[in-house]
């Protein structure tokens, strides 16, 4: 597969590379954990300021390549390997951080924030469409099923966006760099089965401009007409309130 079609585009503004290695290690990191490091800009920013960096890349031609690059820095181990497959978590608590490739981003994010307390904070490159939707408030047009999925596991803040001019090829859409912080929402809202009740929300959202009324009635008939939500679009609750209709008609 080609670089092009891994969705690659090789961040080159060293003043962006700055900032999110910053944003990744405030102060200095025992760990750093890289995903898709490419040809190893953010990498050199992340080892001046971490003990140990572990790049996890998915092209073996930049893989080698990094390994080259900083063959006399025994603090850099370069994994070659998938995120989506690998143990993120294999080396203990660590930073993760990365320029996340547009096509597989929201499923990384996902194993990222799955790793929970493994995770001292996350700092993440991506599509600025979705980092956006990820951080959305209920009531705003670009909050859905994502914003749940992701704020129920992490608090999430978008610290800065990037334009394309920043990139190497540039991509046709604007970026934006994400910070998170594993939080487990679920279990403060007394959710035990955390992707039983994400089947619950993305029911909720199957037609997201229908009420939840009609979304919902379907499946657990007259006992939606109790919710005080029930005449609300899911875009239109908060994931509290979600719990709370949750454990009223699942649990």
């Amino acid at each position: 597969m080609s670089r092009q079609k891994l969705g690659q585009h090789f961040l080159i503004r060293g003043a962006v590379l700055e900032r999110i290695a910053q944003a990744a290690c405030p102060e200095r990191e025992p760990l750093v954990v890289e995903i898709g490091p490419g040809r190893g800009a953010l990498t050199a920013y992340l080892l001046a300021r971490a003990d140990r960096v572990v790049a996890v890349e998915i092209d073996r031609y930049l893989a080698e390549k990094v390994a080259r690059t900083h063959a006399g820095d025994g603090r850099l181990e370069v994994v070659e390997g998938n995120a989506l497959e690998i143990d993120l978590g294999q080396w203990g608590p660590a930073v993760i951080a990365g320029n996340l490739p547009y096509y597989a981003a929201t499923a990384i994010l996902e194993r990222v924030i799955e790793m929970g307390p493994l995770v001292r904070r996350g700092v993440f490159l991506t599509q600025k469409e979705v980092a956006r939707r990820i951080i959305a408030a209920p009531g705003s047009r670009e909050y859905g099923y994502l914003s749940v999925s992701m704020q129920l596991s992490a608090g999430f803040e978008l610290l800065f966006e990037v334009k394309p001019a920043a990139f190497h090829p540039p991509p046709k859409v604007d970026s934006a760099v994400l910070r998170l912080q594993p939080r487990d929402r679920a279990g403060e809202l007394g959710i035990a089965d955390r992707r039983n009740f994400l089947r619950f929300v993305a029911l909720c959202f199957h037609q997201k401009r229908k009420t939840l009324r009609n979304n919902l009635t379907a499946q657990y008939g007259a006992a939606v007409d109790g919710l005080p939500e029930a005449a609300l679009r899911a875009e239109q609750i908060g994931i509290p309130e979600f719990a709370a209709m949750y454990r009223r008609l699942v649990t």
